[in-house]
């Protein structure tokens, strides 16, 4: 049966699930894999936790759909990741050796219950991952990164730094993507940014990144970050976008997840006709809007754009006088105080826009919940994949 076996497939979904105590099983499929093909091990950092995660949850995923009998949004998501792998460097021989181990990981780890109904289903989908992968990374023939310097590097509050570089050559993105971004002072771990402007045909760009507690690579951005450096940047993901003709927008950005947002207005004001959109930016303290300046200068002469600045505490603390004052001119709502789902369910469920949400995982999860709670439909809430 194979593909169609759901029970087994159910299996191997229990197996690789994370919350069923997969950490043994990913464990030792790197330990064959690096074992049987010791070039792989250079591909990755040395702490290997955060991709065992990763890579569970990825599977989890993909057993789950094959499961429910959903082909189409796993088979795009392989591509994509076998597009994406072409920047690590990951060669044919690589994906043979991969499925050869994933293929006795799963087969020893199930010894007790392995008959015929299981190996069929397990050879076919392990067969499945890696041969779209694969076939997605042969059929792409365009350069499976690029690189770029670092011109400017602004430290707008204590956390957040905004970087501005120029590429070698233009990065084809839609406003509201995202790439992954290697730096010099960790090569070979990958971290998630969205670009704050529209492509540029020269090929400048600018991130808005916020040092995360316990982050590595945030830290090392906000902390060391000199002109001069040299970037690597992945192609683009994501779909986030906004539907000229699909009505009116709200907007919510927490702290540099403002970055996407700001891209799409900025591209929005290419049109002198469009939907309104209202904006909430939110932070922990005032001093921490940091891009406020912008956002008046655009919604100043672009009256479909609203924005509502929202803090969580009324005053700054003592170390903000060290940063760049960031209170815009009048022209903007008056700023809201409280965590940003209370404020923006406070003005109702927003219903009748289309929603994007952007920030930490649990600012998204929150404000989506709470909007929901209020009676805006699921569907027309926009985020970005929260496991990035």
């Amino acid at each position: 049966m194979g593909l169609d076996d759901r029970d087994a497939l159910q299996t191997l979904r229990d197996a690789v699930d994370p919350a069923h105590g997969s950490d043994d099983l990913i464990r030792a499929f790197y330990t064959h894999w690096f074992a049987s093909d010791p070039s792989v091990r250079d591909l990755f950092p040395p702490d290997m936790a955060q991709q065992r995660a990763v890579f569970a949850h990825a599977l989890t995923w993909l057993f789950g759909e094959l499961v429910a009998q959903r082909a189409n949004e796993p088979v795009a998501f392989l591509a994509q990741l076998g597009r994406d792998h072409r920047k690590y460097g990951v060669t044919q021989q690589h994906y043979n050796s991969m499925q050869h181990a994933l293929l006795r990981t799963l087969r020893d780890h199930l010894d007790e219950c392995w008959d015929d109904r299981l190996a069929e289903a397990t050879h076919d989908a392990v067969a499945l991952f890696i041969g779209v992968m694969r076939g997605a990374a042969d059929a792409e023939h365009g350069p499976p990164y690029c690189d770029g310097t670092v011109i400017e590097h602004i430290r707008a509050t204590r956390d957040v730094s905004v970087v501005r570089l120029q590429l070698d050559q233009p990065l084809a993105y839609h406003p509201g993507q995202y790439v992954t971004v290697q730096v010099p002072q960790w090569p070979r771990r990958w971290r998630y940014l969205s670009p704050s402007i529209p492509p540029e045909p020269s090929g400048g760009i600018e991130f808005h990144i916020r040092s995360v507690t316990g982050g590595m690579v945030s830290t090392a951005i906000v902390g060391e970050t000199t002109p001069g450096d040299r970037w690597r940047l992945s192609n683009p993901h994501g779909g986030l976008h906004v539907d000229r003709d699909g009505g009116d927008v709200l907007m919510v950005a927490g702290s540099t997840g403002l970055a996407p947002l700001r891209a799409l207005i900025m591209d929005l004001t290419r049109w002198g006709v469009n939907p309104r959109v209202h904006l909430f930016f939110g932070g922990r303290y005032p001093c921490d809007l940091y891009d406020l300046h912008t956002l008046w200068q655009i919604a100043s002469q672009n009256p479909w754009l609203s924005v509502t600045p929202v803090s969580e505490y009324n005053v700054d603390p003592p170390w903000a006088s060290q940063y760049p004052d960031v209170t815009p001119p009048r022209g903007l709502h008056v700023r809201q105080t409280g965590r940003l789902p209370d404020v923006v369910t406070r003005y109702g469920n927003w219903g009748d826009r289309q929603i994007l949400i952007c920030g930490g995982p649990d600012m998204v999860e929150a404000t989506k919940a709470a909007l929901i709670a209020k009676g805006a439909p699921a569907e027309r809430i926009q985020h970005d994949p929260l496991s990035n």
